[in-house]
């Protein structure tokens, strides 16, 4: 789509805001009402539709794109949403750890174990972990506190912490976030601990590299909504 528009506003309407264009307000891609919780989150928003130049690109306007998911895709259903978010409890990435090269395990050690210790703490939980990648059961408690703590999210969260779970791999990481408990490139940097030791110890590729940096932006693009809706 090209820009048709020269003006971009932010209006409140009720306890919310909305986003218009030439005084016409922004729809979804279901032609719902683009409408956010706060006006920190529409200013930035409204941000990414000034920015555009010539040709909306999608890639460019991920806070967009993650208040189109809130509304379209999540506020629907929100409860099987959440479900499909929580189910990353019973598989984190931070329970399944390698042996070695001791150094690739340090690692992980290093800023998984701070993850946990976390969610320990503040969820009132434990975790069992294992080497390599055969599924190891987590404590019922810990699944049923944790699912607990997405369910209670309503759907702007949700939409949030989504691209967090599934890029990262790790619910916990996620929440983490969301609680700042952790800042946004610290969990980065513990999530894609693997990936980058791969990287190092093998050489520069150009094409994972690339895929990784696409992955660290959706993945921070996420946190930054997050955080736009305190």
């Amino acid at each position: 789509m090209k820009r048709f528009w020269k003006d971009v506003a932010v209006e409140r309407e009720g306890g919310a805001w909305t986003i218009s264009l030439d005084s016409k307000p922004v729809k979804t891609p279901a032609r719902a009402a683009l409408v956010v919780p706060t006006q920190a989150l529409a200013a930035a928003i409204a941000a990414e539709w000034n920015a555009v130049e010539e040709s909306i690109d999608p890639q460019g306007m991920p806070l967009t794109g993650l208040a189109n998911a809130a509304i379209d895709r999540v506020a629907p259903d929100r409860h099987a949403f959440a479900q499909g978010l929580a189910r990353y409890a019973e598989a984190d990435l931070t329970c399944y750890r390698v042996e070695g090269p001791r150094e690739q395990a340090a690692r992980q050690e290093q800023s998984w174990d701070k993850l946990l210790a976390w969610a320990r703490r503040r969820y009132d939980v434990d975790f069992a972990t294992t080497f390599g990648l055969v599924h190891v059961a987590q404590p019922p408690a810990t699944v049923e506190r944790l699912n607990h703590a997405v369910a209670a999210l309503d759907a702007f969260r949700l939409a949030g912490l989504s691209p967090l779970v599934t890029i990262g791999g790790s619910l916990v990481a996620a929440l983490a976030i969301l609680e700042k408990a952790i800042a946004p490139e610290a969990a980065w940097d513990s999530v894609s601990a693997d990936e980058r030791w791969q990287l190092e110890r093998w050489g520069a590729d150009r094409e994972a590299e690339a895929a990784l940096e696409s992955r660290r932006r959706d993945f921070l693009a996420g946190a930054r909504f997050l955080d736009l809706l305190d």
